[in-house]
């Protein structure tokens, strides 16, 4: 299957349509939709029709501040028929004396009022607890309404996950939150997710991580694995930590981002805190859920590649350009050693298989008012594209108990997840040589149906078959929580919590990866190990007050923080086996080598507070502090600072505006300043350390020093600053929000070049560098059709960022001079300024900055390509009808990235190409995008392709919409299955793309990983 190819400029323009399809549907609309539905249901609600035994009855609806309210349903209980209020809150209707008529509209009590003979029935509905009271949000500490809120919290829930087919929780937040910048590595089972919240604070790479809360534990996201064991397969820092959690288990996931939300948690809070909440039991009869569902997914974004007639012409022009004739011995594509007719799509050869999906889960929770349980397990398992027979599975239990006392004093609950998985993978992954084989190579198998190596024409690509990667690992996350109410308003709280990670990663290379004709053994087969474990503890007492006082509230809340961890890891490498069948026994190989033997503990103790004060529920004050100590960091400077002031007003509490701006519903201006903190730099980086050097002298093995001894860097800081307002409109059918926001990241922590002379290139301390990230978030969401039987939700979020490197002192003299431009964001490449093609010689040119008649690196490496987002974000629609429910969501980014085009191989060499080059340079006087063909024969062209690589050509527009997810449900009636709950669904994960990028895909633009799978399931879910 084929490139989808649609217009990055559609993004906008549909953003635009929905919104002003919205605006009209939560009022016009929606009236309209009503108004029609209605007469077709029941023409005598608009044009009464004398019924027997029935009369008109009008009337108006108004809200508690006798405001009119349009939209609002009115049913004649138990009978067909119906009808809704006007833009004046007015209404008629058919019904008979003894008819009982109901009214209902969103956000508002429901009235039952018997007709009894009335011909005019007014009605006053009270409002009840808005959307954004009801929502409790999750801060981490403490918890807080949407309403109430001073910071920036995003929120997805249990029912959003569960229409995704994922199998990692960050899969099912691409898009979906502003700020909230996720890109997927790989389509490879158990692959990680690079996620950044606001942006990129530090320099280093490694340290812009989130911090996240599983269940009030923290969570470690550095991955146990080892990259000479798994890199080959799993791409960027192998596979996720997150993995180890299941999404059926997930109740919320909030993000925090401002200041006043992430100070709290100082020092860890300065890339933003992801809390995951997992699921409680609750009080009730005994409910027993049963879910399962199945699919597949396919690979279905892949390149247009030459095919054998083009391909060839390519080569054979290519010899032409460099005036080589004959053709080599060794060029077997073009010299009729290969079949000049065969043609391959290695693509469908390599990636085309099928992955097959399963999932099920049960659950059975109940209990009273004192004592509550949940216990669930679950089961998944994920096949993949590649040949053979390989598969990622894994099963999880999770418990949860809790009970209250009778007089609700003290509260004691239990939460633990254990969750093991196993990933059977081949050692490498076949993208790249999916694109890279020629389409007129050899069959894979011989008539016996052995790899075929052609007489060592070429080197099979499913020898790749013969390395293979294994990975098990095991997780625990527990935690339990001790409350007491001491004195009304008063109460103590600790919470403790464990986690336990554990993996055995093995890489085996056999000798029969290798072409039997070279005669090589046993001997020279190898594998690799990787041991790793880490175990963490954590205990956190708190003392929370909360007083109401007339017109005033207050909370209070102190507490502390005690945490260790403890992390082990083992790699050996061991070569020469006397069987492949002993691969993987150690005692077997003929040399093992110790790759790394880590042991490293880390020590955290911290105090925080908060102090909430609100005034009339309308002037809200949030004041967070927090003072972090970390084992990271040498004496003297251990110990920091972070602190936090949030404030609201809720305006529309305001009598004068209740009356001149009735429409607007709701109204808050929000504003945060804080600081919040970084110690990620990995342990004992302020010793004095050394290594084994791996060689003996006199029998004794030597060591040498790796890191000079410093004790003076200190925490990297991140000021963070917030200013938003949020507004509902016509009783919160429409809801907006925008938000601007400012951090700088400084003191930063990164390796401060060193003269040779003292035997290192760096050393780590804090460097006055200033990182700024500011930017926009929007977000709109709409209740745009509330109808009795159907129902239409809108949401959209769009999210507009800016990083820059603000100062960077002595960056010209530095070893980051060619990484870094101050006034520029940390993301980009400095590469050379492509010019144009010689019309003559059909060469690529370039930019001589420097005018010295050369173009060398790095001086004439001074063109800025800026890989960022331009803006990113996602479209969610939910439509229902009866028991049918639709939804669906759009994810969007606008960006540059790497033009597949110059990311492979040589034009005119032995790798295949995209068609694009056949738009090249063939004789003088051409003006082509791409250069003359060459094999390799001439010079000048070789090095002009070395660097239009890395040339401002050899980037493209890599803006994409996707159809991230589709999820179709039918709840099938009760009646039919008496006391049994069943809901049919189907759900697709990465339906459609539609790109003007030519490559695998464009979140990442790799071609050397599998891109995202196209997945669609079926399922059903049953309540007992």
């Amino acid at each position: 299957m084929k490139n989808l190819h649609g217009k990055a400029s559609l993004i906008p323009i549909l953003c635009l349509f929905m919104i002003t399809h919205s605006l009209l549907g939560s009022t016009l609309f929606n009236s309209t939709f009503n108004h029609i539905h209605n007469k077709a249901l029941n023409p005598g609600s608009l044009n009464p029709v004398v019924w027997p035994q029935q009369q008109e009855v009008q009337g108006t609806v108004t809200d508690s501040r006798g405001q009119p309210i349009p939209g609002v349903s009115i049913q004649r209980k138990g009978a067909p028929g119906g009808s809704s209020t006007d833009l004046k809150g007015y209404y008629t209707l058919g019904a008979s004396a003894k008819d009982t008529l109901l009214f209902s509209y969103l956000g508002h009590q429901t009235v039952t009022i018997p007709v009894n003979g009335h011909s005019v029935i007014n009605v006053q509905l009270q409002q009840v607890a808005t959307a954004l009271e009801a929502i409790q949000l999750n801060a981490g500490y403490y918890t807080v309404t949407d309403r109430e809120r001073t910071g920036s919290i995003a929120r997805m829930t249990a029912a959003s996950i569960g229409q995704q087919p994922v199998t990692n929780p960050l899969a099912s937040l691409q898009g979906r939150m502003p700020g909230v910048q996720i890109t997927q590595n790989t389509g490879v089972p158990g692959g990680g997710f690079d996620i950044k919240i606001r942006g990129t604070n530090s320099l280093r790479s490694n340290a812009n991580d989130p911090l996240i809360i599983v269940d009030g534990v923290p969570y470690a996201t550095e991955t146990l694995g080892y990259d000479q064991v798994s890199g080959s397969i799993l791409p960027g820092l192998g596979f996720s930590p997150l993995n180890s959690i299941n999404p059926a288990d997930i109740q919320n996931i909030e993000v925090l981002k401002d200041a006043d939300a992430t100070a709290i948690y100082g020092s860890r809070g300065a890339n933003g805190v992801v809390l995951i909440t997992t699921k409680k039991g609750r009080s009730g009869k005994t409910q027993l859920m049963l879910n399962a569902y199945s699919g597949f997914g396919e690979v279905t974004h892949t390149a247009d590649l030459l095919k054998t007639a083009q391909y060839l012409e390519m080569r054979r022009e290519a010899f032409a350009n460099d005036g080589i004739s004959p053709y080599p011995a060794n060029a077997y594509d073009v010299n009729g050693t290969w079949d000049q007719d065969r043609y391959t799509d290695w693509q469908d050869e390599l990636l085309g298989g099928t992955a097959h999906f399963f999932n099920a889960s049960a659950s059975v929770s109940g209990g009273d008012a004192q004592n509550r349980f949940l216990l669930s397990s679950g089961y998944q398992r994920e096949t993949t594209v590649f040949s053979g027979d390989y598969r990622y599975h894994k099963g999880s239990v999770h418990l949860n108990l809790t009970h209250r006392s009778p007089n609700e004093r003290f509260l004691a609950q239990v939460t633990a997840s254990y969750l093991t998985d196993t990933n059977n993978l081949p050692g490498n992954d076949f993208t790249s040589e999916a694109q890279r084989l020629a389409p007129n190579a050899p069959p894979v198998y011989d008539e016996e149906g052995n790899l075929n190596w052609a007489n060592s024409t070429w080197n099979n690509p499913l020898r790749l078959l013969e390395d293979a990667y294994l990975a098990k690992t095991h997780t625990l996350i527990a935690n339990g929580t001790l409350q007491y109410t001491l004195l009304p308003g008063l109460m103590l709280k600790t919470s403790l919590g464990y986690t336990e990670n554990g993996v055995k990663e093995l890489k085996t290379s056999p000798s029969t990866a290798y072409n039997p004709a070279y005669g090589v053994g046993s001997e020279s087969s190898a594998a690799f190990h990787n041991t790793a474990d880490q175990h963490s503890w954590i205990l956190e007492p708190q003392l929370s007050w909360e007083q109401d006082m007339d017109a005033h509230h207050l909370e209070v809340l102190l507490g502390g923080t005690l945490q260790e961890q403890k992390r082990e890891q083992f790699g050996q490498y061991a070569y020469g086996f006397s069987s492949n069948s002993l691969i993987t026994n150690l005692s077997a190989a003929s040399s093992v080598y110790i790759l790394n033997d880590v042991d490293t503990a880390y020590k955290y103790a911290a105090a925080f507070g908060r102090v909430n004060y609100q005034y009339k529920g309308k002037y809200l004050l949030n004041l967070t502090g927090r003072r972090d100590g970390s084992s990271r960091f040498g004496s003297g400077k251990q110990w920091g600072n972070f602190g936090a002031v949030g404030a609201a007003w809720i305006f529309t509490e305001e009598a004068w505006l209740q009356n001149t701006l009735p429409f607007i519903s709701f109204g808050k201006l929000r504003g945060s300043y804080g600081l919040t903190g970084s110690d990620q730099i990995g342990d004992y980086q302020f010793y004095e350390t050394f290594s084994v050097t791996g060689q003996s002298y006199g029998g004794v093995t030597g060591l040498q020093p790796t890191r000079l001894y410093n004790p003076d860097f200190g925490w990297e800081s991140n000021r963070k600053t917030e200013l938003a307002v949020e507004l509902g409109f016509f009783k919160d059918r429409i809801n907006l929000s925008a938000a601007y926001y400012n951090n700088r990241s400084s003191n930063q922590l990164v390796g401060i070049p060193l003269p040779a002379t003292t035997g290192f290139g760096s050393i780590l301390s804090n460097l006055d560098a200033t990182v700024e990230n500011k930017g926009w978030e929007l977000e709109w969401h709409s209740f745009n059709v509330q109808a009795l039987d159907f129902k239409w939700e809108t949401g959209i979020n769009l999210t507009i960022p800016e990083n820059k490197l603000v100062s960077f002192p002595g960056l010209e003299s530095s070893t980051y001079v060619n990484q870094y431009v101050i006034g520029e964001p940390l993301n980009i490449r400095k590469v050379f300024q492509y010019t144009g093609l010689d019309s003559e010689t059909g060469v690529y040119q370039f930019e001589d900055f420097n005018a010295d008649g050369l173009i060398t690196t790095p001086e004439d490496r001074q063109a800025v390509v800026r890989l960022d987002p331009d803006f990113y974000g996602g479209m969610s629609n939910t439509l229902s009808y009866k028991n049918w429910q639709l939804d669906f969501f759009v994810q969007f980014v606008k960006q540059e990235g790497f033009d597949y085009s110059f990311q492979g191989g040589r034009p005119g060499g032995t790798s295949n190409q995209p068609l694009e080059i056949l738009d090249r340079w063939q004789e003088p006087g051409d003006q082509k995008p791409i250069q003359r063909f060459t094999s390799g024969g001439y010079d000048a062209a070789n090095r002009a392709y070395s660097n239009v690589r890395s040339s401002t050509h050899a980037f493209a527009d890599a803006s994409y919409l996707r159809l991230k997810t589709v999820s179709l449900s039918f709840n099938v009636p009760e009646r039919y299955l008496r006391q049994v709950k069943c809901r049919l669904y189907a759900q697709g994960q990465n339906l459609l793309l539609f790109t003007k990028y030519k490559g695998y895909d464009p979140e990442n633009q790799s071609i050397s990983s599998l891109p995202p799978l196209r997945v669609i399931t079926t399922g059903i879910e049953l309540t007992f």
